[in-house]
């Protein structure tokens, strides 16, 4: 696993954002509202979105604004889901990876922070590896989760739960940072300090 590392990443600044998101827009339209007030976020402000490589869902909605905003969108998609996720065919730049672990890596390897969106299987999937990997000191890049409409409120309860429980730090239940808005999640990413807790 290749991953760049800081000793402070308040020291270094978040040119891209990886963003893992579903490749559908779920039921309420406020899932796409923040994921599109997500992208303009990233585009105004000069940063990079790195994300899944496909044209459908939030994940297609998230590049096309970024694109629109004459932001630059890298998008990083296994050969096996090509035809069925449709990889983008706009995007600045699109990596093609032998598999999932591969691709996960080259997004990893891409960004200077994570930010999952609402999403499924495959969104959770993404999101606890790096939170594992931030746990086993393997990256010092901030993770961000945008909680729309409470989307996340149960899984947030149930970290909590597994803390309270003995089974998670509490700083390792910290590094996950929570908003509902878009700004002050990307905000608390710059501002986020490296964990200083044991990895086990």
């Amino acid at each position: 696993m290749s991953l760049s590392t800081s000793s402070n990443v308040t020291n270094v600044p978040l040119r891209s954002i990886c963003v893992f998101c579903g490749s559908s827009a779920g039921v309420e339209p406020d899932y796409l509202s923040a994921s599109l007030a997500l992208a303009d976020c990233i585009a105004q402000s000069e940063r990079s979105l790195v994300y899944g490589g496909a044209d459908i869902g939030l994940m297609g909605a998230v590049a096309d604004r970024v694109l629109a905003g004459d932001g630059k969108v890298i998008g990083v998609i296994p050969k096996s889901l090509v035809d069925v996720e449709i990889a983008h065919p706009g995007l600045t730049e699109l990596h093609v990876t032998d598999g999932m672990h591969e691709r996960k890596a080259k997004m990893a390897e891409c960004c200077d922070a994570f930010i999952a969106l609402p999403g499924g299987l495959g969104t959770l999937e993404e999101l606890f590896e790096v939170l594992t990997w931030a746990q086993l000191g393997y990256h010092q890049k901030p993770i961000g989760l945008l909680n729309v409409n409470g989307f996340y409120d149960s899984l947030l309860a149930f970290l909590d739960h597994s803390a309270a429980q003995g089974f998670m730090k509490l700083a390792h239940r910290d590094l996950l940072h929570v908003a509902s808005d878009p700004n002050t999640l990307i905000e608390r990413l710059v501002s986020a300090k490296p964990l200083t807790a044991a990895k086990l």
